[in-house]
């Protein structure tokens, strides 16, 4: 049976799995589905429609689940999807989406660190992590691995690369491609992210071929994006790597959209 503090206060419709613990005052709101292991310290604000995987742990005053804030927002239902182990820190705020007809979507191991916010229509990967005020605007998409660091912000509809990093403070309008880190305001690419890829055993033939990318694609900001990626696909080693192709991948995506951090 769920571990429930009687201060706590839990909306009938909610779902809760038999070993879920929720802390003094809580509020778990109305079709909020909470998966075995999940834990609220206190004063979490969880609503819904919402559905949490297993594991995940809520520390006080994190608000998670509360409609848009998009003032386009007309008040019909709308959804949030959590996965598993993640990690919501004090006073951070992830929104659900804005129409009925999409979700934001919080994948697994993520971890949302104090006072950051994830907007409407979001979609976040595994293994990212939000710092801590780290801001990021509704539609935003942040692949796995993504780092983004304290103070930054994301703006509407910008997509984080796998495996990148955006520093603290940085202003981000554009995408930032995968591997590389980001950083300033406005932010522009400054390197490969060397030290975060070797560390999650990304070999070091990988890390010269983007290394080498990087020098044609983001050095010379006056050379136009298709001559740096001509210049990319004319070395043979670099076009037949697998991470270079999906970073060019990446780049022709971004240039037919919101356009490329650089």
């Amino acid at each position: 049976m769920a571990d429930i503090h009687p201060t706590a206060v839990i909306d009938p419709t909610a779902e809760l799995a038999d070993d879920v613990k929720i802390g003094p005052f809580c509020v778990v709101g109305k079709h909020v589905k909470l998966g075995p292991g999940c834990v609220l310290h206190s004063h979490v604000v969880l609503d819904g429609p919402s559905t949490f995987g297993r594991d995940n742990v809520f520390y006080p005053f994190a608000v998670v689940g509360t409609r848009s804030q998009d003032l386009k927002y007309k008040g019909e239902p709308t959804f949030l999807e959590v996965g598993d182990c993640n990690i919501f820190r004090e006073n951070c705020n992830i929104n659900r989406s804005t129409t009925p007809e999409t979700k934001t979507i919080i994948g697994s191991h993520n971890a949302f660190l104090i006072h950051s916010h994830c907007g409407h229509e979001c979609i976040v990967g595994d293994h990212c992590i939000l710092s801590g005020f780290a801001g990021v605007a509704g539609h935003c998409h942040i692949d796995d691995w993504a780092i983004v660091s304290g103070f930054a912000a994301l703006h509407q509809f910008v997509h984080v690369g796998e495996h990148a990093m955006v520093g603290g403070c940085a202003r981000v309008a554009k995408d930032v491609p995968p591997y590389m880190i980001a950083e300033g305001f406005p932010a522009a690419v400054r390197a490969v992210n060397q030290v975060g890829l070797m560390r999650r055993g990304f070999a070091e033939a990988d890390v010269r071929a983007l290394r080498f990318a990087y020098r044609k694609l983001f050095l010379d900001k006056t050379v136009h994006v298709a001559d740096a990626v001509a210049a990319i696909l004319a070395d043979e080693k670099a076009a037949g790597n697998a991470l270079v192709q999906k970073l060019l991948q990446f780049v022709r995506e971004s240039e037919e959209n919101r356009g490329l951090t650089r």
